[in-house]
């Protein structure tokens, strides 16, 4: 072989690298994702979207909640048999309304227990989902979002609002058509969630719920806490099991020339005696002071 065929096959090698590299990363979601439905004799579901980059271009793209997504999330949930739990993890900034109200509805529909499990968030149209679940389980660190509708870059609410409050006859026709889309949209939104929610709460907190969430009261990227989802009455709980972080740790982002976060990835405990240590020094200090 000649220093041009040992050349050639290291750039062939190169180009390969990374398609080798997801096919391995898949594989290794797939052992996890049957360890998981092991341990819990369920049936687990992913609905992940992380930031990717263009293989051409280079550039992030934001991947969101689309069709594509709601036709494979209810194509799992029908091979499903209806007495099989289901666990679905989220972590997603939302997406298509529509989309989400699908996945939400399949959720709802299914027979046997579904558990939504929030690693890290879970906002808008992945909130709307996690709603429909007999269950949410999250990080302590977690966070849900509301489920109000978005028109373009601004919140229906807040133009409904300006309509309402500017004077008739210095309001444009523009703005008034999207008044009229917003007032719809939120009036479709909290049906939607009211519905949802109509099976799991007495019909006084489903209404309850579906103003909070769906009309506006926050900014649309509001993190809801474990806490606060617990003050507002939502079936939260935070045993996350320790398999879905190893899961999660299967969807690296894009691989950045200097990373944003390092650590050293081994649990780091505190040394033998050290508490001990800490407690005789605040005595000798209390003594002396």
């Amino acid at each position: 072989m000649s220093g041009f065929d040992v050349l050639w096959f290291f750039f062939i090698l190169m180009a390969l690298q990374p398609v080798l590299r997801q096919r391995l990363l898949e594989a290794a979601r797939q052992r996890m994702i049957a360890k998981i439905e092991k341990m819990r004799g369920s049936r687990v579901i992913l609905l992940v979207h992380r930031q990717e980059t263009m293989s051409l271009l280079g550039f992030p793209i934001m991947r969101f909640i689309d069709i594509n997504d709601s036709e494979q999330v209810i194509r799992a949930i029908h091979m499903t048999d209806p007495d099989v739990p289901i666990d679905i993890i989220l972590h997603t900034p939302g997406g298509l309304v529509l989309a989400a109200l699908q996945i939400a509805r399949a959720v709802k529909k299914h027979p046997a227990k579904v558990t939504a499990f929030v690693p890290h968030y879970a906002m808008s149209g992945g909130t709307l989902i996690a709603l429909a679940a007999d269950e949410i389980v999250m990080d302590e660190h977690a966070v849900l979002g509301p489920v109000d509708p978005q028109l373009g870059q601004f919140p229906a609410a807040s133009i409904l609002r300006v309509a309402r409050e500017k004077p008739l006859e210095h309001v444009d026709d523009q703005t008034l058509i999207m008044a009229d889309m917003a007032e719809k949209a939120l009036r479709q939104m909290k049906e939607n969630l009211r519905d949802l929610l109509s099976d799991r709460y007495p019909p006084e907190k489903a209404e309850e719920l579906a103003e909070v969430l769906s009309q506006g009261h926050w900014t649309h990227d509001y993190p809801i806490t474990f806490e606060e989802a617990k003050k507002l009455g939502l079936p939260v709980k935070t045993d996350l099991p320790h398999e879905i972080y190893q899961l999660m740790s299967l969807f690296p982002q894009p691989v950045r020339q200097i990373p944003s976060v390092e650590y050293t990835p081994v649990p780091r405990k505190a040394p033998a005696g050290s508490q001990n240590h800490k407690s005789t020094f605040s005595l000798l200090r209390t003594l002396f002071h």
